[in-house]
């Protein structure tokens, strides 16, 4: 019977058998660095370490080269398997271009009866209905959407507070219905509103139609009144009367909340996650302010830098992971967003997190005057005179004049991450994305300086901690993995 040969005789020649396949590389602040292949899979390797992958120093046995061929930083010299599964993990993650503009948005009136000093939309006094969209613009606007080549389509409507012209929003829902079929469309609707102005009359309708809805829960009663006051001083009151009414008569499932890191919030991370848990949500978006409407105007937005809240947050999540560790499934729904985005081939169905970017082909919006929008923050952008993402006008557009549009075409031409000055060498650029509007907004550019970025000194901070948290905790890091699959 032939023995088998020694170990030694199944060496590899690596100068002539392996070769380097595309990676990125970031340094930590303790000398270690964060190493990527070209589909997002991420790996820390200290300073020898990357020396020894970068020249090819590492033969089977050592540890390195099997962790190197396992998140595909290397390949045998005439192996194609390696380049042809990266290239199909690469399409996964990209099939969100499959099914352009699957969100459709509709600013049904920009009246608010709420004063929130951070609110990124201009909002206009409850007796302007000048600024209510009429029915003419909403029918325009709906055959655009429908005309979209996604086979699923959300309709979300937004305001100001939508509820002020809910008469326009059962308007729409009766004819997108009536439309969706004929157009080869499934058609779901979401309301984005504090709940101020729920009554069962709009709460039968929504669970007649299967109508979501969005909120705002910014905290317990004291800061969620300070961040979002009105008339009465009775905001919480009304949002958590709001929730549990919805809760109700819609279930669970239909209704999330949102909430927005003022300065007032920094030191009070805990006790935001606290009032979530008390009102059953199924879990927490920690968001920062943006740059947008009166955020600008009451100088909301800099009253805290990146550092200040990546600190909130880290403390925030570290928080929601011991509630987690303690039993009770409750996601960070970001640090969810981003873990999909590193741990699998999933396309997101989160546009800040896509490149190209999700302007036009990932939304369009439908203001209130019939101007169409590449975004909702380029929606914003215009409240505040700058008209960089406006496509066109429902009374004049089809969906292909808007998408096909030079000025869309370019926009989304520049959000490409993959060739951005700086981003394209970033070991984090596969799993981050673009945000033009935000750069837009605070710097003048879609592209924008990288470094100079706080969007992208943001998501850098993000990346790491999730990385190091990973790195110190098996059982966290399982936590933070399920999270992904939902």
């Amino acid at each position: 019977m032939a023995k088998f040969k020694e170990p030694q005789a199944f060496g590899l020649e690596l100068d002539e058998r392996i070769r380097l396949l595309p990676i990125r590389f970031e340094r930590n602040d303790d000398g270690t660095f964060i190493v990527s292949n070209m589909v997002g899979e991420m790996v820390t390797l200290s300073g020898p370490e990357l020396g020894r992958l970068a020249s090819l120093q590492v033969a089977p046995g050592d540890g390195l080269y099997e962790t190197a061929m396992e998140k595909l930083l290397i390949a045998r010299e005439h192996q194609k398997a390696p380049l042809q599964l990266l290239a199909l993990r690469l399409r996964s993650r990209m099939a969100y271009l499959q099914e352009p503009s699957a969100l459709q948005i509709f600013v049904v009136t920009l009246r608010c009866e709420h004063s929130c000093p951070y609110c990124q939309v201009s909002r206009r006094s409850v007796d302007r209905d000048v600024y209510d969209m009429s029915q003419e613009t909403a029918s325009r606007a709906l055959d655009i959407a429908l005309a979209s080549p996604s086979l699923k389509i959300k309709i979300e409507f937004q305001g100001g507070e939508p509820l002020l012209n809910f008469e326009l929003i059962q308007y729409l829902v009766l004819e997108a219905e009536r439309g969706a079929p004929a157009a080869g469309k499934q058609v779901e609707f979401v309301i984005t509103t504090n709940l101020a102005l729920l009554t069962d009359d709009v709460l039968a309708f929504c669970k007649s139609h299967g109508v979501l809805i969005s909120t705002s829960l910014d905290g317990p009663a004291d800061l969620h009144n300070r961040n979002r006051p009105r008339p009465g001083n009775n905001s919480h009151e009304l949002t958590i009367s709001g929730i549990r009414r919805a809760k109700l008569a819609l279930g669970a499932d239909a209704v999330g909340a949102l909430m927005t890191t003022s300065e007032a919030s920094l030191e009070r991370v805990e006790e935001i996650v606290d009032e979530y848990l008390a009102h059953d949500l199924d879990g927490i978006f920690l968001r920062p302010i943006s740059p947008y409407g009166f955020a600008i105007k009451t100088k909301q937005f800099k009253r805290y830098g990146v550092d200040e809240w990546l600190k909130f947050y880290e403390r925030g999540l570290r928080y929601v992971l011991s509630i987690n560790r303690a039993g009770r499934r409750f996601p960070e729904l970001y640090a969810a967003l981003l873990i999909l985005r590193m741990m699998t081939d999933r396309p997101s169905g989160y546009v800040d997190l896509r490149s190209p970017a999700g302007i036009g082909i990932g939304a369009l919006v439908y203001n209130y005057d019939g101007k169409v929008f590449a975004s909702d923050e380029g929606r914003m952008l215009a409240e505040m005179n700058d008209r960089t993402f406006e496509l066109g006008d429902v009374q004049n557009a089809t969906y292909e004049s808007l998408v096909l549009s030079d000025k869309l075409l370019e926009l989304v031409g520049t959000s490409l991450t993959q060739c951005a000055p700086m981003c394209s060498t970033c070991a984090f650029e596969p799993n981050c994305g673009a945000d033009p509007a935000y750069h837009v907004a605070t710097q003048g550019d879609p592209q924008g300086i990288k470094p100079f970025s706080e969007f992208c000194a943001r998501q850098k901070g993000l990346f790491r901690l999730l990385m190091r948290i990973m790195a110190e905790s098996k059982e966290d890091e399982a936590i933070l993995r399920s999270w992904a699959y939902v």
